[in-house]
């Protein structure tokens, strides 16, 4: 594969169980597994586990982490240059040789902390916040654990609680610097729903970068609100409502996209494309294919898969205008 003449970085933060994973598939979905690199910021824990035990700290504190070396080796990536990073064995919860990673076209660091040290931000081309609401994710949790790993219901809730602290200290705060911040929360359409099977899920995009412009639905800057249902949207109880409009979050200007309650049928979809505007799809019914080509990614059904859709989209977008800025200077250095 040729050398890349510019590696873009992606940034994708948030905490453990927020659903990265996915996101990431998605991505590889859109981009192609051999234009994009993934590097897991775990890799630059300082502290193995039994090192962390001893020092009282949980792996999302800064002290538990070398960010200087991360910000070295991310940087050598950028600028074309092949790194021996270290590698973070999550079986062992020990650290690993090192291994040799050169550059790639896209390079995607996800983790804990990909926002957090200044210089890194300053890296990266385009960012996403994946922010799951305490509700949410007590019950995601508890339902993984119990069901999957035999976990009391007690052990879930004191694994959560002990994280908690670093958590509202160090990860929470990165939300302030994303360019995208997809956020989970309870659904307003079920009067104390506990069950969280419904979600309501928001996409806030920030305003005034270079470049990107946020997906609105119907009216630019206007504030919108849409029940969809009806014989163009087969929706169960207790049914879609879409909610559009400027905001402003952690000083921020923003446009925030909503959808509350799931889909039944993704072929459907398209209807709602068709009301969304500055998707950046290549053509129209490309959001809807891109949902059906994996019906089976949790959250494919409701707005969850939506807006990492979108943002998949918008990241291609970035990608696509960095790069062809690029080559354009490169052509002009190369006549001059």
């Amino acid at each position: 594969m040729s050398k890349p003449e510019r590696v873009v970085l992606i940034g994708v933060a948030g905490d453990s169980g927020c659903g990265k994973s996915t996101f990431l598939r998605r991505l590889s979905d859109l981009f192609g597994e051999e234009l994009m690199t993934v590097i897991c910021l775990d890799d630059y824990h300082s502290l193995d586990r039994k090192g962390r035990k001893r020092e009282g700290v949980t792996a999302l504190n800064p002290a538990a982490n070398n960010f200087d070396l991360m910000y070295e080796q991310i940087k050598d990536l950028k600028d074309g240059k092949s790194i021996a990073k270290p590698i973070y064995n999550h079986d062992t919860g020990e650290l690993d040789p090192p291994e040799n990673v050169d550059p790639n076209h896209i390079v995607v660091i996800e983790g804990l902390h990909p926002l957090f040290d200044e210089r890194m931000r300053e890296l990266i081309d385009f960012s996403v916040y994946l922010d799951i609401s305490d509700e949410v994710k007590i019950a995601w949790k508890i339902q993984r654990d119990m069901a999957e790993r035999g976990h009391t219901y007690e052990d879930v809730l004191a694994s959560i609680n002990a994280r908690k602290p670093d958590f509202e200290a160090y990860i929470d705060p990165q939300k302030a610097h994303a360019d995208v911040v997809l956020q989970v929360l309870p659904t307003n359409l079920i009067k104390d729903d506990k069950e969280r099977k419904v979600l309501r899920v928001q996409m806030i995009q920030r305003e005034g970068i270079d470049g990107f412009d946020p997906v609105y639905l119907f009216d630019e800057g206007s504030t919108i609100d849409w029940v969809p249902c009806g014989r163009k949207l087969t929706c169960s109880y207790p049914g879609i409502r879409m909610h559009y409009g400027p905001d402003s979050y952690y000083g921020n200007e923003v446009s925030i996209l909503e959808v509350d309650g799931q889909f039944d049928n993704l072929e459907e979809m398209i209807y709602i494309e068709g009301h969304l505007s500055k998707t950046d799809t290549k053509y129209y019914g490309e959001m809807t294919h891109l949902l059906q080509q994996h019906k089976d990614y949790p959250g494919s059904n409701n707005g969850t898969g939506l807006f990492q859709v979108l943002t998949g989209l918008k990241m291609r977008a970035a990608y696509e205008r960095i790069t062809s800025k690029e080559a354009v200077s490169t052509k002009v250095e190369a006549t001059a």
